[in-house]
């Protein structure tokens, strides 16, 4: 496996945030989310890049699994991208994420080719200082003018819908 050779920072659990997630959510997490998470834990703790798929029916929350294995970045320190297709989906997660996450002092940005010109302007430099943990957005976080501070980890949903080099 190709990605074994590469090195990658290792993001060790810390439990900081993560616990205060997990208690404050309005459910438990069931026992596939669990696992899926306690297996991207182990992953993102090795000194080499991950590359995992998470699949499940719509409802079978790996949105929760996204913001744990999001939180397990920021927790060492580094920021996060989560890419969506539509910007239907990628406002739906940014409401889900600011909701769990912005309650624990976390900073969430919405990133999108529609928005104002000042608004861009100022979420793409809340990214570059890394002040904004959780970048989420479109295909418009992948443009030329968007500078990630310190990113530790990209997540994609519907990754199928981007191209190839877009993934990558």
């Amino acid at each position: 496996d190709r990605r074994k050779t590469l090195s990658a920072p290792p993001l060790p659990a810390q439990d900081r945030f993560t616990r205060s997630l997990l208690v404050q959510l309005p459910f438990r997490l069931t026992s596939a989310q669990r696992r899926a998470s306690a297996e991207i834990f182990r992953d993102l703790a090795l000194p080499h890049p991950m590359q995992r798929l998470l699949q499940g029916d719509v409802g079978s929350g790996k949105t929760v699994v996204a913001a744990l294995a999001a939180l397990q970045a920021i927790e060492n320190g580094f920021q996060v991208a989560v890419m969506a297709p539509t910007e239907i989906l990628g406002e739906q997660h940014f409401n889900k994420f600011e909701g769990w996450l912005g309650a624990l002092g976390i900073k969430v940005v919405w990133l999108t080719g529609s928005l104002a010109r000042k608004q861009k302007r100022a979420t793409l430099a809340d990214i570059a200082t890394g002040e904004a943990q959780i970048a989420i957005g479109t295909h418009a976080l992948f443009q030329d003018d968007v500078e990630f501070g310190n990113l530790g980890l990209a997540i994609v949903d519907e990754q199928h819908r981007f191209g190839v080099r877009q993934r990558l």
